[in-house]
């Protein structure tokens, strides 16, 4: 065998070996690649939301901090020519009731909301019945004037109040951008502010509402009798002047509209809404030449729950703590988290000659 062929077996058997010997590594370690690892086809799990430590009082929305502050009624004009008015997207509570001439007064109950310096109004005069709404959640009032009997008891009982015109004007601004007496405003910060200067403090003790610890246990939806309710007018004593609120399905809330226009607040554009929605009816009485009237807030009686796209019949009664509170089969009504309108009717006619509602928008089918 010559020098070469045998050089060239020697070769080939060393070439042989290494590659046995990389595909052996091959095996063992794979070959590091500059491709990204494929994505894992496991399904992965998201962490559930750590509850909030605190739950406000008047709406039952989990907060991180304590709505501890006492809160503030401000009586808000809902003349056709004070709409849209600002701020009521930021109350936790908003009443209405009837004031002289057929048209209502709003009464905004604010304690949760953050939005101190956004502008609310136009603020109007007090009433005897509205400061009674007031007194309900220990609230320190914000008007502008009021009858003679309202400052009777204002003034004779040292109610903590703002008025514009008497105590706490500086608290208090006119807009150029509307008539008197249409263009009265405030901020929450404003009268927060002027309340403190008056040394009204926090000693009052929290009224709450009970809430569902999840929307399907509030006590209308819950109820296999309800009746179903997405389309809801309510009629205070003008045939002219309806309230009206249509039910969305995928927020559970109801849009305000007033006369089938939306009612919106100024300062961001937004249509009232609400989670629950209560009417109930008490005696009227009118007072005066001028229409002033007298609104019994103390006897109890019929109302109507509104919630979840579903109503049912509920009563009204003055708690021993102040608050007029909701019952049904004699414990108070659970109502889902959110904001909540309460709207008072004269008792004649009755509950149901003032509130009517299409139990399904597509069929148009009514009940009143």
């Amino acid at each position: 065998m010559s020098k070469t062929y045998k050089g060239y077996l020697i070769a080939l058997f060393v070439m042989i070996m290494l590659v046995g010997t990389a595909c052996a590594g091959g095996e063992g370690k794979p070959e590091e690649s500059d491709a990204p690892p494929s994505p894992s086809l496991e399904p992965t799990s998201s962490p559930e939301p750590t509850p909030m430590p605190f739950a406000a009082p008047l709406t039952g929305i989990q907060r991180e901090t304590e709505a501890g502050e006492r809160p503030l009624a401000v009586m808000i004009n809902n003349f056709s020519a004070a709409r849209p008015q600002s701020g009521l997207t930021n109350a936790d509570v908003v009443w209405e009731v009837l004031a002289e001439g057929g048209i209502t007064r709003l009464v905004a109950i604010f304690q949760s909301t953050d939005k101190l310096e956004d502008t609310v109004g136009p603020i109007r005069s007090n009433r005897a019945y509205l400061i009674d709404i007031a007194d309900s959640y220990g609230a320190v009032m914000a008007h502008a004037g009021g009858s003679p009997e309202a400052y009777g008891i204002l003034q004779g009982q040292r109610k903590p109040y703002l008025d514009e015109i008497t105590n706490a004007g500086a608290a208090f601004w006119r807009s150029k951008e509307r008539k008197a007496p249409h263009n009265l405003y405030s901020s929450l910060d404003k009268l927060r502010t002027a309340a403190g200067k008056k040394k009204y403090g926090n000693e009052e003790p929290r009224r709450s509402y009970t809430f569902a610890a999840a929307p399907e246990q509030g006590t209308a939806i819950a109820d296999s009798m309800a009746e179903a309710a997405k389309e809801i007018t309510i009629s205070f004593l003008l045939k002219s002047y309806n309230v009206g609120y249509t039910y969305d399905e995928a927020t559970g809330l109801y849009s305000r509209t007033i006369n089938g226009e939306p009612h919106i607040d100024l300062n961001n554009s937004e249509q009232l809404s609400a989670a629950n929605l209560i009417v109930f009816e008490t005696s009227h009485k009118t007072l005066d030449d001028v229409g002033r009237l007298a609104v019994d807030l103390k006897a109890g009686g019929p109302a109507y729950l509104f919630q979840g796209g579903k109503k049912i019949d509920i009563e009204w009664l003055r708690a021993s703590d102040g608050m007029v509170r909701f019952i049904k089969d004699g414990s108070e009504i659970s109502l889902v988290p959110g904001k909540t309108y309460i709207h008072v009717v004269p008792s004649k006619p009755a509950l149901q000659e003032h509130v009517s509602w299409v139990q399904n928008l597509e069929k148009g089918n009514t009940s009143d």
